[in-house]
C-alpha cells in the first residue's frame, strides 16, 4: 500500500511532546518513562490511534504505547492528541518497524498486545512480514508477560485464517475465537472500535477476533 507523504510530518513528529523516539528509549524503560508502574498495554500498527485513545480515557491507570511505521500516519494522530481538550498523561507513541520491538520492550515488561486491521501482506512470500505471523509472535512472547494477551481483529478473513493456524507452530492457545463479533454480545460489552472497524462493519463485513496467550 503506498501511503501519501505528508510534507513536514517527519518535522512535526520529532518536535511532538507524546512521541518517544526509538534512539531515545530502551528496554525495561517505559515505567520510568510514564513515571509510575502502571500495566502497559501496547498497539502495534495503530495507525491514526483513535482505538488506542479511546482506551487511554476510559482507563487512566493502564499505560498506552501506540507503535506506528509510517510518518504519514502518525502525524493523524498526534493532531488527534492535540484537540484533546484534557490532555492524555497514560499514552505516548513511537514510529518504529515492529520487528524491533524486543529492542525497545525488555521480556516480560508488555501486559498486553493490541493488532488491529493489520496490513495483510497477501502474497504468500510475504507471509512472515504479517504481525499475526509465527515469526511475529515469537517476538511478542518475549515482551508479553505470562499471564499477559494478545488481542487480534480484522475484517480480512483470509488473513484471520492465517494468523489461526499459526497458534499451535507458535505454541500460543486461543482463549477466543469469533468470525462475527459485532454479533457476540458478551465480546461487544466494551469493544472499542477502529476506524477501519466502524468503516468496515457499516457495509457489513462480520468482523473477526481472537485472545490468544502463551
Amino acid at each position: 500500500m503506498r501511503l501519501r507523504n505528508i510534507p513536514g510530518s517527519r518535522e512535526a513528529i520529532a518536535e511532538s511532546q507524546y512521541v518517544i523516539h526509538e534512539e531515545e528509549t530502551r528496554a525495561g524503560s517505559w515505567h520510568e518513562i510514564f513515571e509510575n508502574d502502571h500495566p502497559i498495554y501496547i498497539e502495534i500498527g495503530m495507525g491514526k490511534g483513535q482505538f488506542l485513545m479511546e482506551l487511554a480515557r476510559r482507563n487512566p491507570d493502564i499505560n498506552y504505547v501506540g507503535i506506528e511505521k509510517y510518518s504519514s500516519v502518525l502525524i493523524r494522530a498526534l493532531e488527534k492528541m492535540e484537540e484533546e481538550e484534557t490532555p492524555l498523561s497514560n499514552i505516548c507513541f513511537i514510529r518504529m518497524d515492529a520487528e524491533d520491538i524486543v529492542k525497545v520492550f525488555a521480556k516480560n515488561e508488555v501486559d498486553r498486545i493490541y493488532l488491529n486491521f493489520s496490513d495483510p501482506w497477501p502474497k504468500d512470500r510475504h507471509a512472515k512480514r504479517r504481525l499475526p505471523s509465527r515469526q511475529f509472535l515469537a517476538r511478542y512472547d518475549v515482551i508479553l508477560k505470562k499471564e499477559g494477551t494478545l488481542e487480534f481483529k480484522t475484517d480480512n478473513r483470509p488473513l484471520f485464517d492465517f494468523a489461526v493456524e499459526e497458534l499451535e507452530p507458535a505454541g500460543w492457545q486461543a482463549k477466543v475465537i469469533t468470525y462475527d463479533l459485532h454479533s457476540d454480545a458478551a465480546l461487544m460489552e466494551g469493544n472499542v472500535m477502529t476506524e477501519y472497524e466502524e468503516k468496515f462493519s457499516s457495509i457489513g463485513n462480520p468482523i473477526c477476533k481472537y485472545i490468544i496467550f502463551r
